[in-house]
């Protein structure tokens, strides 16, 4: 990548610009991944803006964003390329018809034109004076063998094809590699990145990023909303609410006009938050049924 930053505080300006709040140490190892060109290892909890710091810096690069969103299953073939081969079929016909030998044709069908590229490849062979930013989005959600794969191609960032020999790319996209943590990543894939975790927000960053993505919101509101969202993650809940569920939260509640939280109005929309029956349950159990503690929920303290 381009020298784009020539400080740390240069990319939290840059990144408080494109409606990302970013704290120091994040904005430190944005700075040091681009400059020392290694990819970027972010985990933490869903939903605390881990992908979305990749998108953030496509924008910032003004780059194209290439994706990788990893599953069970996933292997090098479905994220590195295969044959286009009705593609070659037709042409291997035409060269038939127009008497073409049979090695002419095969080395025809074998070059580049006919390669379906997926993420991995296209981000190695991306030809524009920017080079991409990569998302290899929940590498926890692959198996162990993908793992294993993807070493070599963050290591050099080349690929062999058999048919056509070894690829590199003429430069090196930034990459940004996520994980929730529902597995344990191996070591050796995390020594070639710069890691770092990103927790839930404080109070103070929560409501900063709150104003900052609800322009609409009333200062008083934004702060009983956060206060809330603080207070919940404190609950042992089988899937506790990220940031992005308070942002869905706040949009859903300007939606339906409202200015400040009343029990009718959390008991309408906590579907927004809590994503599990288990845990709206118990939220209501627990926490909703005692008064005393309702009230704690629906003040604006932290």
């Amino acid at each position: 990548m381009g020298n784009h930053f020539d400080s740390i505080d240069q990319v939290a300006e840059k990144l408080a610009a494109a409606h990302y709040i970013a704290d120091r140490p994040l904005a430190t190892v944005l700075y040091l991944a681009h400059r020392l060109e290694k990819p970027l290892f972010l985990e933490g909890e869903p939903g605390v803006g881990k992908t979305e710091v990749a998108l953030v810096m496509a924008e910032l690069f003004g780059a194209p964003l290439i994706r990788l969103q990893c599953y069970e299953g996933l292997d090098a073939t479905t994220a590195l390329y295969e044959w286009n081969y009705p593609k070659q079929l037709l042409h291997i016909r035409l060269g038939e018809q127009q008497g073409e030998q049979k090695e002419e044709i095969e080395r025809a069908i074998y070059r580049p034109e006919f390669l379906i590229k997926r993420p991995l490849l296209e981000a190695i062979m991306s030809a524009d004076e920017k080079p991409p930013v990569l998302l290899i989005d929940e590498i926890d959600r692959s198996d162990e063998e993908f793992e294993a794969f993807l070493l070599e191609v963050l290591s050099d960032f080349q690929i062999t094809i058999p048919e056509i020999g070894t690829l590199r790319a003429n430069k090196r996209p930034l990459v940004v590699v996520t994980s929730n943590r529902t597995r344990d990543v191996h070591d050796a894939l995390k020594r070639r990145c710069l890691y770092h975790w990103i927790d839930y927000p404080s109070f103070e960053k929560e409501y900063r990023i709150v104003m900052t993505r609800l322009p609409d919101i009333e200062e008083d509101f934004a702060r009983q909303v956060t206060a809330f969202m603080q207070k919940i993650r404190r609950v042992d809940f089988l899937k506790k609410p990220g940031v992005s569920e308070t942002l869905d939260w706040g949009r859903a509640l300007l939606t339906m006009h409202h200015t400040f939280l009343e029990e009718a109005v959390v008991d309408a929309t906590i579907g927004c938050i809590l994503k599990y029956h288990e845990d709206i349950k118990k939220f209501k159990q627990e926490i909703w049924n005692n008064g005393e503690e309702r009230s704690r929920y629906l003040s604006s303290a932290g």
